[in-house]
């Protein structure tokens, strides 16, 4: 695909404002996705290459950072508007960047896709790549099965404090890349020392 077409199927609709996030640890289970953002979005199937997911010591929840030749599953969140970025903002950890990457969509409505089709995306990366924390591989389905329940009554108390946090000064500016100048409004990983429950 060329960066014409790449260009219009951008992370962000201009007109819209609204947005697409490529999910890959806990913001897979639409459960964590509707008590967040109080609706479950449209979802693709979807691709990252170059990047691996890994588990991080003492949490639930996976990293991502850049590796040649292996590749992340999850899917891609659509509509997502700047209020709702803000909340996923908010509830990642500050150990995460958004950045804008490349992704392959694989399914639509879960009806596989018969040609390959790219997207702009943003996506919560890992800040440090030589982290010793990061090991191994982190399974979705071993995590929903023990730790969703727990996880979800974090996300709960999250969102509450979320929606009472007073109105917060908006950034001077914010970098090309998007990235959000702040400290975020609520980091649950401050505060549930060591299994830090939240994040990606």
């Amino acid at each position: 695909m060329d960066s014409a077409s790449l260009a219009s199927l951008a992370p962000s609709h201009t007109q819209q404002n609204l947005h697409r996030v490529f999910v890959y640890g806990s913001l897979l289970s639409d459960e964590v996705v509707h008590i967040l953002l109080k609706r479950t979005p449209q979802s693709s199937a979807a691709v990252l290459n170059d990047f691996q997911r890994l588990s991080i010591k003492g949490r639930v929840y996976p990293a991502i950072i850049p590796v040649d030749g292996k590749k992340v599953s999850g899917k891609v969140l659509s509509g997502i508007t700047a209020t709702e970025l803000d909340i996923l903002d908010a509830f990642e950890d500050v150990e995460y960047k958004r950045s804008t990457v490349e992704v392959t969509l694989t399914a639509i409505d879960d009806l596989l896709l018969d040609s390959l089709e790219k997207l702009l995306v943003y996506v919560y990366i890992w800040n440090n790549e030589r982290d010793p924390d990061l090991y191994g591989d982190w399974d979705f389905e071993e995590w929903k099965r023990v730790h969703l329940d727990a996880y979800l009554e974090m996300v709960n108390e999250f969102i509450e404090e979320f929606e009472h946090q007073p109105p917060q000064e908006p950034c001077a500016a914010v970098d090309e890349a998007g990235q959000r100048c702040e400290k975020p409004l609520h980091s649950p990983a401050q505060e549930e020392e060591p299994s830090k429950l939240n994040g990606e």
